[in-house]
């Protein structure tokens, strides 16, 4: 698997973390439902409150009959190059769960939490297998909701973009520069101990 040395200065971090970026290239190829169907299997692995799980995965795949559905939800310049791509994920959640105590539905207010942790495994497990991700959030959240005939007690959150990675050249040329893996801000301008300390800026 491909390393890269500037996500590994001064990071213990597991390779399979650092490893995982998002681009947007990807080549035309067909998945398999047994293919995508591993990939989601990693979600339902992810924790949530009171063991709820409220996410949702909806998918489509190239060349089927919802793909070119899921393709007009998302805004024009994430259709551009997700159209290449082999899967769209939406993931959604349940807003509410079923009380323990008497059974009717009481908010879950840790439902978009869950629903990220889901999808960070989706992410994680699509690299492990050769594929690559990138989780979109500019897509017609009504027109999807929709689309996907959710319940009204549930919300779509992001689409995750599935395909194997194509070349930078194909993209317009303000993304070609993007196409790496992006840098992240430093732990200690992230992490403290006992309580909130605002990061400092340079100079």
């Amino acid at each position: 698997m491909t390393s890269f040395p500037d996500r590994e200065t001064g990071s213990t971090v597991a390779p399979f973390i650092l490893n995982r970026w998002s681009p947007r290239a990807f080549t035309p190829d067909e998945i398999t439902q047994k293919e995508l169907l591993t990939i989601l299997d990693a979600g339902r692995w992810a924790p949530s409150a009171y063991n709820a799980q409220p996410w949702r995965f909806i998918y489509a795949r190239r060349n089927t009959p919802s793909w070119e559905r899921f393709l007009s939800w998302l805004i024009p310049f994430n259709r551009a190059w997700a159209e290449n791509a082999s899967a769209i994920v939406y993931i959604a959640s349940r807003t509410v769960t079923d009380s323990a105590r008497t059974g009717e539905p009481v908010d879950a207010p840790s439902h978009a939490f869950d629903a990220g942790a889901a999808s960070v495994l989706i992410q994680l497990q699509a690299n492990q297998n050769g594929w690559h991700t990138h989780p979109a959030s500019g897509f017609d959240k009504e027109l999807a909701h929709a689309g996907l005939e959710l319940p009204e007690d549930h919300v779509v959150h992001a689409a995750i973009i599935i395909g194997h990675r194509g070349s930078a050249s194909q993209l317009p040329e303000n993304l070609q520069e993007r196409e790496k893996p992006s840098t992240r801000l430093p732990l200690d301008a992230l992490a403290s101990e006992g309580r909130f300390i605002p990061p400092t800026t340079g100079s």
